[in-house]
């Protein structure tokens, strides 16, 4: 066999390789696509628009901290260490009513605590710390972001072009505690948590105070007036 038939079958040989590579990348594509699609549901739609639309660059991202993270196993908490923070939640929220701004600080800071001693990164690592959690808890890891951003805003700061006012930080502290009670092992609205957390989602921008110095109005039972208008028209 010459040497130029020996070249040329080479030559085919590697043009045959490259052209199944191509096409294995191809298909692999649009499956892998779908698997993250699924497993991080509104973050990657997030990651998607971060990316300017671009699903290559979204995906490559989502699949990086898959690969950082996805063998991380969560530790259990202890029964006093799930009431301990239990207890520190439903402070939070009780504190949203008169210093919503101190509430979601320390909504944000009981997070990043409840996070790492679950095994997740450091709450000093911010952003590793999220990346970790929305590789296992995708559905609700916005909630923490929304948080931290609003803890993190002055007064005079903005978020998306407009003020983080009692309404933002509400809806934060709302949203928030869905990643809570996955973390702490909750499927579902508990105890007086739950109560509380009906009057961090149901309070008034007017009836919250960024400076804690509104004084508390309440009735005789020790609700706010609010809550007792709700409960009637309710069984009304």
């Amino acid at each position: 066999m010459s040497t130029g038939l020996i070249i040329a079958l080479i030559v085919i040989v590697v043009a045959v390789i490259a052209v199944a590579a191509v096409l294995a990348r191809r298909a692999r594509g649009p499956q892998r696509g779908r698997s993250l699609k699924r497993r991080f549901g509104p973050e990657y739609d997030r990651a998607l628009a971060q990316h300017d639309g671009d699903p290559e660059a979204a995906e490559r991202e989502l699949a990086a901290r898959v690969e950082r993270h996805g063998s991380l196993r969560e530790r259990p908490l202890e029964p006093a260490q799930r009431q301990q923070y239990e207890a520190r939640w439903t402070a939070a929220q009780e504190r949203f009513v008169d210093s919503p701004r101190e509430a979601v600080a320390e909504a944000d800071r009981l997070l990043a605590d409840l996070a790492g001693a679950k095994g997740f990164p450091d709450g000093g690592q911010y952003e590793e710390q999220l990346a970790a959690l929305s590789v296992h808890h995708a559905d609700h890891v916005q909630g923490y972001r929304r948080v931290h951003q609003a803890a993190h805003l002055r007064g005079d700061e903005t978020q998306d072009g407009a003020r983080a006012g009692t309404e933002e930080m509400r809806e934060a502290m709302v949203e928030a505690r869905s990643l809570f009670e996955d973390l702490v092992g909750h499927n579902g609205r508990h105890g007086d948590s739950s109560r509380t957390a009906e009057r961090v989602e149901n309070t008034p921008e007017h009836e919250a105070s960024d400076g804690g110095n509104r004084p508390a109005r309440t009735e005789s039972r020790g609700h706010l007036p609010w809550v007792s208008t709700r409960r009637h028209a309710k069984g009304s």
